[in-house]
């Protein structure tokens, strides 16, 4: 018989997965107090909420929300990281992995869709939103400082056309 504790983490694992962008399924067996405690506020630092569910209420509610294929990701004891940010989390835990190799991405849910850990690694290859939003805007950017180049050179060139032939005039009357 299910109790109130457990029909609510069901809920709101369910409503996390279906409002966040990313929900992230990371191992995380064998980090001490510390090392959890940094992961957490690194994940914070971020907007990522860290949470762990017992495997069986997640894989209950991926069932229940027709994602039942992310299901086979969790193995042993399982954390998730849920973010509006795709990139964000992949980032914190492939780099926290580095430090600490406890704590490894499993796989996961990406805009309703599993996905694997070798997909999550590529994902945090990615440069962050704000960096791709500046190099769009670096890019649409560069043709219109070029075309200010050039379009003021018209005017300096001419300027220095002018001042050749006041200087060989002035040559000639000496």
């Amino acid at each position: 018989m299910p109790t109130k504790e457990k029909i609510e983490a069901v809920a709101e694992l369910k409503e996390r997965l279906t409002t966040c962008q990313i929900a992230i399924a990371a191992k995380y067996v064998g980090m001490n107090v510390f090392q959890a405690t940094n992961l957490r506020t690194k994940l914070r630092e971020n907007g990522v909420e860290f949470k762990v569910y017992k495997n069986t209420l997640a894989r209950r509610a991926l069932n229940e929300l027709g994602m039942g294929a992310a299901a086979d990701f969790m193995e042993g004891p399982t954390a998730w990281a849920f973010s509006k940010d795709p990139v964000a989390p992949a980032k914190v835990l492939k780099e926290f992995g580095k430090e600490v190799p406890f704590v490894m991405m499993q796989g996961g849910v990406l805009s309703g869709q599993p996905v694997t850990a070798a997909q999550l690694e590529a994902l945090a290859g990615l440069p962050s939103r704000d960096q791709l939003l500046a190099q769009v805007v670096g890019t649409m950017v560069m043709p219109l400082r070029n075309a200010v180049g050039v379009l003021s050179a018209l005017p300096r060139n001419l300027v220095n056309a002018l001042d050749q032939i006041r200087k060989q005039k002035e040559e000639q009357a000496a």
